[in-house]
């Protein structure tokens, strides 16, 4: 199975392509340049590099949140746009599951805090247990404040490494209140799309594929300017 992953919900953005287990390409850019100018230019990029076309990809994945709001929405829409153009199934993968799969060591044991900034001191998060290369959930993906979650890993039993674009704020906010929590090498903080194409495996093997027409986003929270106007609302 040859598989087209996409992540657009944070700052970086990139695609990639598993073709029957294997990473065979990688594009990845972490610069301030709007998702809508890079990422369709890179997905075509890749393909061409590959002398692949659309049509010739079996399963489209993207990570659908949480994540930023317009990042999320350019991702799914990309992805959207390929899987109906080409009549091929989608997958939509967790953001927070596939930051802890790209951090995912092959030994020891420790526990994976996946963390994307949520503004407001608070956090998208997601902790999961990796053990001899065996990923397990721990907490179900939520927002919570940077307080709430210094206060859950400074009773972890094990080392605690941070990932994702929030990974460096939930790093600083732990090391002033006294909680020792680590970091991975930067160039396994951010998510990538490798990782995606790796977790939409295992959901396709799972039976969750779902039509371009199927395939939704997970916010987590309201978008602010909703939460603001119903703000103003109830007061």
């Amino acid at each position: 199975m040859r598989i087209l992953a996409v992540d657009s919900t944070a700052v970086s953005a990139s695609c990639a392509i598993l073709d029957s287990g294997k990473i065979t390409a990688e594009y990845f850019i972490n610069t301030a340049l709007t998702h809508s100018q890079t990422l369709l230019p890179m997905i075509d990029g890749m393909l061409k590099s590959c002398s692949l076309s659309a049509s010739e990809i079996d399963l489209f994945a993207v990570n659908n949140g949480p994540g930023s709001f317009t990042g999320v929405r350019i991702g799914v829409a990309a992805v959207k746009g390929l899987a109906f153009a080409t009549q091929k199934p989608c997958v939509a993968v967790p953001t927070l599951e596939a930051i802890a799969e790209g951090m995912r060591p092959p030994v020891g044991d420790y526990i994976i805090c996946a963390a994307m900034d949520a503004r407001c001191s608070q956090v998208y998060n997601a902790l999961f247990e990796s053990t001899d290369g065996e990923l397990h959930r721990l907490s179900e993906d939520r927002a919570i404040t940077l307080e709430e979650l210094e206060k859950e890993l400074k009773n972890a039993k094990k080392p605690v490494f941070a990932v994702g674009d929030g990974a460096i704020l939930c790093y600083n906010y732990c090391l002033e209140a006294g909680t020792e929590i680590n970091l991975p090498a930067p160039d396994r903080i951010y998510q990538r799309a490798s990782a995606t194409a790796i977790v939409a495996q295992r959901l396709f093997d799972d039976g969750k594929a779902v039509s371009a027409g199927e395939l939704e986003i997970s916010y987590l929270r309201l978008p602010q300017a909703t939460r603001e106007l119903l703000k103003r609302q109830k007061g």
